[in-house]
């Protein structure tokens, strides 16, 4: 059973804690992080209990084609495309120099996949995963690329740096990032005309 897990467990991580491991504190910091928490504790206790293969991949910040640009988990570039879309500023929680390290959903998928295919061969009991490019860009950064005004608002309770250490993913699984971010962003702005 692969389950899909997010960075969101780790919450606001320390510099000195980046890029973030699969052994880093925990410290959900909304409803949506504990519950994903929850499962990764109901996979392991499900391979303990009965004997269930069970492995939780930790994604951090999934992007790619079809991506929402509305709703509750929209990413912070879905939300500058639909204001965009519709002639207003983009707005920015606090500075805008908080950070995330984006992944690319074929990424995600190919780390799907590899994991559910190798269940039998390595009796996962559990096992977390990150799932991440290790790469941190900052909203401001997202917004520079696809361009227009800015309105800078308070700042909200989310983790100010998100950047994973994939080296799990890379040893275990034979997984690697394979998308560029920025030219990605740049040819995802011109399919939609902004």
């Amino acid at each position: 059973f692969v389950f899909s897990s997010s960075s969101s467990v780790y919450g606001d991580v320390e510099e000195k804690d980046l890029p973030t491991s699969e052994d880093s504190k925990l410290n959900p910091m909304s409803p949506y992080a504990l519950h994903k928490l929850q499962g990764e504790q109901y996979c392991k206790l499900f391979s303990n209990l009965y004997g269930m293969e069970t492995v939780c991949l930790r994604y951090f910040n999934v992007y790619g084609e079809r991506q929402s640009t509305e709703g509750a988990y929209c990413l912070v570039m879905g939300v500058f495309a639909q204001q965009l879309l519709n002639g207003k500023k983009m707005t920015i929680n606090g500075d805008g120099e908080q950070t995330r390290d984006f992944t690319y959903v074929g990424d995600v998928v190919e780390a799907n996949i590899k994991c559910g295919t190798m269940l039998k061969d390595k009796g996962w009991n559990g096992d977390v995963i990150n799932i991440g490019n290790g790469e941190g860009f900052s909203v401001n950064k997202v917004a520079d690329l696809l361009g227009g005004e800015r309105l800078y608002q308070d700042p909200v309770v989310e983790p100010r740096k998100t950047k994973a250490d994939n080296s799990k993913a890379r040893e275990l699984l034979d997984w690697k990032p394979t998308q560029d971010f920025e030219e990605w962003v740049k040819s995802w702005k011109k399919e939609l005309g902004i």
